[in-house]
């Protein structure tokens, strides 16, 4: 699968649940990504919901991990209900994907999980 980052084209390969299986965009290329309109193509489902919610976009975050039944998908699903305010729902998907990426601070979990799935 080819994908677009910041205009540059590259090969990755990545399933259909998003788990990575070759080469993946860097943490600073995703960062810079982010004054786009839309994510780049080709992104993981996890990596694509961190972009839509760096843009203020929670539903279609969550929309892309609601039934994601992989580790990084449950990690960004367990994000987005805590920073939803939903604790209880949040905890639940802790459970499921651990809590490796749970950070004291929403800022820092996003940034762990940006680094973590990269």
């Amino acid at each position: 699968m080819w994908i677009t980052i910041g205009g540059i084209t590259k090969e990755g390969h990545w399933d259909e649940n998003g788990a990575g299986k070759g080469e993946k965009m860097k943490a600073e290329e995703f960062r810079a990504t982010l004054g786009g309109n839309e994510p780049p193509v080709g992104l993981p489902a996890p990596m694509e919901a961190l972009w839509w919610d760096a843009q203020g976009d929670w539903a279609r975050a969550h929309g892309l991990v609601d039934e994601l039944e992989t580790a990084e998908g449950m990690a960004v699903h367990a994000y987005l209900h805590r920073k939803e305010g939903e604790a209880w729902n949040a905890d639940y998907w802790y459970k499921r994907a651990g809590d490796r990426f749970r950070r004291e601070t929403l800022e820092a979990e996003w940034e762990a999980l940006v680094e973590g799935l990269n």
